[in-house]
C-alpha cells in the first residue's frame, strides 16, 4: 500500500528545521537531515528538500504566528556551511509520480504564499540571510521573504538553473516573483535563468535579485540591523502577549475516511468521490477576547479551520483518484453567525486576526484543489457566513426546497455575514461573491443587503447564491445525474477547466503562479525532454547529456 503522507507535525518532531528566539526576532534555520527523506531512494544533500521538509516549514510558519505573537521579524537562514538551499531534490523528483510532482510544487507555493501573507497581514516580517548557494526552489524560498541579504564572499549566489539542468520551467513560483515582485528586467531575468552557476555579489544587487550584498566580516551585523528595522515596521502585539499552543488535531484515520472533531470525510472509491461534512458549533462564542484566548486551539473557528485544511491536504496527496468532493454541513446557522460576529467585533485582537487569516488561507486551499467541488445544501445545513464561503468556493451548489416528508430538521437556508464581504479574499484579490458576480456588480450589493437573513432556497437562488434548487421529488435524481456526469469526463480536462473558471477577474502574482503551475509546469513535467528516457531530469547526475527533441510546440 502507498505510504500515507501526514501533514501534522510539531517542533519536537522536526528533522530539518530549527527555531531560535531572541525577543522580537526569531531565526528559522534550515538544516536538512539528508537521511530523513519522506520516501526512500534518495538523500537530501546540500539542504535540498522534499515534501517532508516543506511540511515542517509550513508548520513552523503557522506556529510563529499563533504561538509567538511577540515575534515581529523572522530571519530565514541555513544551518550548513557554504550552501543555503539547493532546491527541490532532483532524485526525489525523478522518482516521483507526475501527480506527486505537481502537488508537491503546489504545496511549496502555498507555503511560500503563507510567508508572504504573514508579512502582509500578520505583521511578521521575513528576512532571508543567504550564505552559500541558493538555487532553484532554494532561491524561491528566499524570494518569498521581504528582504534578501547575500554574502559577498565569492561563493554565495542565487540561481534558477532548472532550464539548463533539468529542461523544466525555472521555478514554479520563482519566475513570477522575480518579474512581478522584485521587478527584475525581462532581458536580465532571461539571462539569469540560463546561467547554471547563478549570479553573485554586486551584480545580484544591480539586477534586483537580492537587496544587499555584504562582506562576510560584516554579514551578521547587517542581518541583525536589517531584522531590527523590519521588526520596527510590525504591528505585532510585542513581548507582553502570550501565544496559544497549536495542539495536535483530534482525528481518526480509517479505511474509507477520516474523522475529526468537526469534520468528517467519507470516501467512496468505487464512485471516485468523497463527502466532506462540516459540523457547526455546539455552543455560543465566548464572552470576551480573553475567553477566546483561553480556549486556544479548541476555539471552534480555529479548530475547524485546521481540521478542514488537514482534510483537504490529505485528499489531495493521499486520494489521487477521488475526483469529486461533496461538501455538506450540519448545525445551527445562527451559532455560526454568532461566531462570525464575535470575530468581526474582535478583529483588532491579534488572535482573532490570525484566525481570520488562517480561514482565508484554508479557503484558498479549497479553491486551488484540483477536484470537482459541489455543495449540497439540505435540511439541517449551516452554510452561513464563513461556512457559506465553502459553498461559494464550489464549482456547483445545489439547494433542496423545503423539507421532505418525515424529515423533522429545519428547511435548508443560507445566511450571510459581514465576513462574506471582506477578509476572505481569493488569490485574485477579490471576495468569492465579488468574483461570482463580476458581470453583475449590483448583485453583490443585493446580497450584502440580505446579510443576516435566513434565505430559503427560492431566495438564495434569486440572489444568485446557489446554482440550482430542486424539490425533494427531483433531488436524488438531479444530484445523481450531476455526479455520474462528472465522473464520466476526463480528469485532466476537468482540472484545466475548473482552474480557469475559478479565478475570473484581475490577474495577480498568486493567480499567475498557480495558473502557470497548473498549465505550463504540469505540461513541461510530462514532456520527453524532461522526463523521457533521454530527458534531462532522467539523465541528471549520470554524466550522459540529455537528448532533446527540438520541435517547438
Amino acid at each position: 500500500m502507498t505510504q500515507r503522507i501526514d501533514f501534522a507535525t510539531e517542533p519536537a518532531r522536526y528533522r530539518h528545521w530549527k527555531l531560535k528566539f531572541d525577543g522580537e526576532v526569531a531565526e528559522l534555520i534550515m538544516d536538512v537531515d539528508e537521511n530523513a527523506g519522506l520516501f526512500g531512494g534518495y538523500q537530501l544533500k546540500l539542504n535540498s528538500y522534499d515534501l517532508g521538509v516543506d511540511i515542517e516549514l509550513a508548520d513552523a510558519v503557522e506556529r510563529l504566528k499563533f504561538e509567538h505573537p511577540e515575534v515581529k521579524a523572522v530571519v530565514l537562514r541555513s544551518g550548513k556551511d557554504r550552501v543555503f538551499c539547493a532546491g527541490a531534490n532532483i532524485r526525489m523528483l525523478a522518482g516521483s509520480s507526475h501527480a506527486h510532482k505537481v502537488n508537491f510544487c503546489k504545496f511549496t507555493n502555498e507555503t511560500r504564499n503563507g510567508i508572504e501573507d504573514a508579512s502582509a497581514n500578520s505583521g511578521q516580517k521575513y528576512l532571508c540571510a543567504v550564505r552559500g548557494t541558493a538555487a532553484g526552489g532554494g532561491y524561491e524560498l528566499a524570494l518569498a521573504t521581504d528582504r534578501i541579504l547575500l554574502a559577498d564572499d565569492g561563493n554565495s549566489s542565487v540561481a534558477l538553473p532548472e532550464l539548463p539542468l533539468l529542461a523544466v520551467l525555472p521555478g514554479t513560483g520563482g519566475l513570477t516573483r522575480v518579474t512581478d515582485k522584485r521587478k527584475v528586467r525581462r532581458d536580465l531575468a532571461d539571462a539569469f535563468c540560463t546561467v547554471e552557476e547563478g549570479v553573485k555579489g554586486t551584480r545580484a544587487v544591480k539586477w534586483r535579485l537580492v537587496d544587499q550584498a555584504v562582506p562576510n566580516s560584516k554579514f551578521e551585523a547587517a542581518v541583525k540591523d536589517a531584522a531590527s528595522k523590519l521588526a520596527a515596521q510590525s504591528d505585532r502585539p510585542g513581548r507582553d502577549a502570550k501565544g496559544i499552543a497549536l495542539t495536535p488535531l483530534e482525528r481518526r484515520f480509517e479505511a474509507d475516511g477520516v474523522t475529526y472533531s468537526s469534520v468528517k470525510v467519507e470516501i467512496d472509491r468505487a464512485a471516485r468521490r468523497a463527502i466532506v461534512t462540516i459540523q457547526g458549533p455546539g455552543v455560543p462564542p465566548p464572552a470576551s477576547a480573553e475567553a477566546m484566548h483561553d480556549q486556544g486551539a479548541q476555539f471552534w473557528p480555529l479548530r475547524l479551520a485546521r481540521e478542514l485544511d488537514d482534510a483537504v491536504l490529505h485528499l489531495r496527496l493521499n486520494e489521487g483518484e477521488i475526483g469529486v468532493l461533496i461538501f455538506k454541513s450540519q448545525g445551527d446557522p445562527s451559532l455560526v453567525l454568532a461566531y462570525d460576529a464575535f470575530l468581526e467585533a474582535n478583529k483588532s485582537h491579534w488572535l482573532a486576526r490570525e484566525i481570520l487569516n488562517f480561514w482565508k488561507r484554508a479557503l484558498k486551499r479549497v479553491d486551488l484543489t484540483s477536484r470537482s467541488l459541489v455543495a449540497l445544501i439540505v435540511p439541517g445545513s449551516c452554510f452561513a457566513g464563513t461556512l457559506a464561503e465553502i459553498a461559494f468556493a464550489c464549482d456547483r451548489s445545489f439547494m433542496l426546497i423545503g423539507t421532505p416528508a418525515g424529515d423533522n430538521r429545519p428547511a435548508a437556508t443560507m445566511r450571510l455575514s459581514q465576513l462574506n464581504f471582506g477578509p476572505y479574499l481569493m488569490s485574485n484579490g477579490l471576495t468569492r461573491l465579488a468574483t461570482r458576480f463580476l458581470g453583475e456588480p449590483d448583485s453583490v450589493g443585493k446580497a450584502q443587503a440580505a446579510t443576516g437573513k435566513a434565505l430559503d432556497a427560492e431566495a438564495a437562488e434569486a440572489l444568485g447564491l446557489v446554482t440550482a434548487t430542486f424539490e425533494s421529488v427531483d433531488w436524488d435524481d438531479e444530484v445523481r445525474i450531476f455526479l455520474e456526469e462528472r465522473s464520466s469526463f476526463s480528469a485532466d480536462a476537468l482540472t484545466g477547466m475548473e482552474a480557469n473558471l475559478r479565478f475570473a477577474g484581475p490577474e495577480t502574482m498568486e493567480t499567475k503562479i498557480f495558473g502557470r503551475l497548473t498549465a505550463w509546469q504540469n505540461w513541461i513535467f510530462q514532456r520527453p525532454n524532461a522526463v523521457g528516457a533521454e530527458g534531462a531530469l532522467t539523465r541528471y547526475g549520470t554524466g550522459v547529456k540529455a537528448n532533446f527533441n527540438p520541435e517547438r510546440v
